[in-house]
């Protein structure tokens, strides 16, 4: 059973900078793509940043494109999600997700999620 748990989630200004990290458990992470999705209040959830199991693919969703970073040490069994210049519209409840189609953008694509961490953006 793949475990997800996410951190590092908080109050920020328009313009800083933020890392959310997911800690994974389980067997054989190297072969879990790790997606991460986003949802704000009276919105669906959406898509934000996709990687692959050894990290070499990733998928953007526009709204983040060239503000965000994916990344992934799987010796440490973590996976990250780097944040600049972050805007009001980004306040959302970010959660981590793990499957096996590779750095794919749909959530039913991920049968595994965490329990979510909160990122505020103040104007």
């Amino acid at each position: 059973q793949e475990q997800l748990v996410e951190s590092g989630g908080g109050l920020v200004q328009a313009g800083d900078s933020l890392s959310l990290s997911c800690a994974a458990s389980g067997p054989t992470l190297s072969g879990l793509a790790i997606g991460w999705f986003r949802q704000a209040p009276g919105k669906g959830r959406e898509f934000v940043a996709a990687i692959t199991g050894i990290g070499y693919g990733t998928n953007y969703a526009d709204s983040v494109k060239g503000r965000c970073t994916i990344s992934r040490d799987n010796a440490k069994n973590t996976i990250y999600l780097r944040m600049n210049d972050l805007k009001p519209e980004d306040t959302a409840v970010y959660s981590c997700a793990g499957g096996y189609n590779a750095a794919s953008t749909y959530a039913d694509d991920y049968p595994y999620w965490g329990q979510g961490t909160q990122v505020t953006v103040s104007s």
